[in-house]
């Protein structure tokens, strides 16, 4: 622009003044943005407050101790008190959002140690970071819940492989702890993941988990049966040893076992089998039904215990339950009642014997003289076991049943009892022989043995036999002497007898010729003979005749014929 002047005008600049926020403003700033990004995070991830009453504390720390599962942290411990009553330790937990889901009262939370499971030490972490709070959610749905009562014990595990759980009925729990094998045929196939704690007064329901593949030869047949430890059974054939591994004597073991022959169907999940004792209490289940017996032996039974074998043909076919001491009553007297059981499956092809009625079979055995025997095992461990025999001539007896359990009678024949008898009488019969009258006998016959040979009749008798010696062989020595030339004509007088007897031989056959049975001497001489005896006869007649009546010669004979 220009002025009238000629004068040229320039623009003036303004001045206006802009509001800056200071350089110093931006560090709190971007802090207070960063907290209220963190309270914000913190708030959205934070879950409920819970709390859980335990017996103790032992282990935990407030401000460190954390609850997990699955080895997730689900919480930390805030808090840890005493309960009003004194009793309890009431533990505060703040868990995150995503265990709110989590906490119904159908969970269960207990204090994770460090402790021995199946073979390697489970909550070994806690050495270093302390005791944590373990937790295990249920997969049925439940009701919200804030307020929790801890467990002692850890619960029954969960197994995540591919398997079956079982559970196993026992009366006693023994050595088997968590985490112990479970053994098929010698192979480590599950693990024990738990018991019950419900009735463990009477029964203990262990679980037992079997992974797949093994878990399908589980069968409705099955038989489970405590493989803790070693058992040694002194037996009639020797000493028995059974262990199943060495994992199963330090940690305690179950094994089982299926029938090859097998017919029923798999088992299902949670199928309830009995546990047994050992493996023969399994085997002598596996033979099927059971006969229960007892019999009551008379004198001692030393040797025998529950556990003995009951046996047949010198095979086993049961087993003795029961020993006992019991007063009769009617006899007015203690007896031994022994209770044992008889397995029929023992014996093959029982199926047809079955079909008849079992106590017409026994009653029929017992007619054909069956009896119950003691019979020892070993003379020297004095074992005893029972034995059915067939005794020949035993005493007639009946078939008696107490309740729903066969009486069998007894006898005391047979076996090393028998035997031990038999020494036993006849060491009786030796007690009895007086060994002092017959030592004295014999002293007495020593004595007058003693006399006799020392007395003076048989010195008198010696010298004489010794002077007839010394003229028997005055003699023999004159026989040597003097017999000498008559042994030297032995020869020629040994012809001259062969001679003779020659001759002989030749007179005795002429003289046979001459009077033999066939010749005619013989036969006049047989004629001649009743002759004689005819004549003999009448002159026997007539001295009798004359010896009564001697005037016969004078007067001749008087009357007729009649004396």
């Amino acid at each position: 622009m220009t002025d009238t002047g000629g004068r040229v005008e320039l623009p003036t600049a303004g001045v206006r003044r802009r509001r800056r926020i200071p350089l110093i403003w931006i560090v709190p700033l971007l802090t207070g943005l960063i907290a209220i990004w963190l309270a914000w995070d913190t708030w959205s991830k934070r879950g409920p407050t819970i709390t859980i009453a335990f017996d103790s504390a032992a282990g935990l720390t407030a401000g460190q101790s954390q609850l997990k599962y699955k080895n997730v942290v689900m919480g930390t411990v805030k808090g840890i008190t005493v309960s009003p009553d004194l009793t309890k330790v009431i533990v505060s937990i703040e868990t995150v959002r995503e265990a709110e889901p989590l906490l119904t009262d159908k969970t269960i939370f207990w204090v994770v140690k460090p402790e021995l499971f199946a073979g390697n030490i489970t909550g070994l972490e806690t050495l270093i970071s302390g005791s944590y709070i373990g937790m295990r959610p249920s997969a049925e749905p439940g009701d919200a819940k804030r307020d929790f009562i801890g467990e002692q014990d850890p619960p029954v595990l969960q197994a995540w492989t591919k398997g079956t759980t079982y559970r196993l009925d026992s009366k006693r729990l023994g050595s088997i702890s968590l985490g112990s094998p479970i053994f098929f045929r010698d192979i480590e196939v599950g693990t024990v993941l738990g018991w019950d704690i419900g009735d463990l007064a009477s029964r203990v329901t262990i679980h037992a988990f079997v992974r797949a593949p093994y878990d399908r030869y589980v069968h409705a047949d099955t038989l489970f049966w405590n493989a803790s430890g070693i058992s040694v059974k002194l037996a009639a054939d020797g000493v028995q040893l059974r262990m199943e591994s060495l994992r199963a004597l330090l940690l305690g073991g179950i094994a089982f076992e299926t029938p090859d022959d097998t017919k029923q169907p798999a088992a299902t999940a949670n199928q309830e089998f009995p546990l047994y004792r050992n493996f023969e209490d399994a085997r002598s289940a596996g033979f099927g039904r059971q006969i229960r017996l007892v019999s009551y032996f008379p004198g001692s039974v030393a040797g025998l215990a529950p556990g003995a074998d009951v046996t047949l043909h010198g095979l086993k076919v049961g087993e003795v339950t029961d020993v006992d001491l019991v007063f009769d009553p009617k006899l007015d007297r203690v007896v031994v009642p022994v209770h044992y059981r008889v397995e029929a499956g023992r014996v093959k092809d029982i199926a047809s014997a079955e079909k008849t009625d079992a106590e017409q079979l026994a009653e029929e055995m017992i007619k054909r003289g069956m009896r119950a025997t003691l019979q020892s095992t070993s003379l020297i461990t004095g074992q005893k076991v029972v034995a059915l025999e067939r005794i020949a001539d035993a005493l007639p007896a009946k078939l008696e049943k107490e309740g729903n359990v066969y009486v069998i009678p007894t006898s005391e024949v047979g076996g090393f009892d028998a035997i031990t008898r038999s020494a036993a009488e006849l060491l009786s019969k030796i007690n009895r022989i007086d060994f002092d009258k017959i030592g004295k006998s014999i002293t007495s016959a020593a004595d007058g043995l003693d006399t006799t040979i020392n007395g003076a009749q048989m010195k008198r008798t010696l010298a004489a036999l010794e002077a007839a010696m010394v003229d028997v062989q005055d003699i023999a020595r004159k026989l040597d002497v003097e017999g000498t030339p008559a042994l030297k004509r032995l020869p020629a007088i040994a012809q001259q007898l062969q001679e003779s007897i020659t001759k002989a031989n030749r007179l005795f056959g002429s003289f046979n010729a001459g009077y033999g049975d066939d010749s005619r001497f013989r036969r006049d001489l047989d004629r001649l003979l009743p002759q004689l005896t005819d004549t003999a006869r009448s002159i026997r007649a007539l001295s009798d005749l004359l010896s009564r009546h001697p005037e016969a010669l004078i007067k001749g004979r008087t009357n007729t014929g009649r004396e």
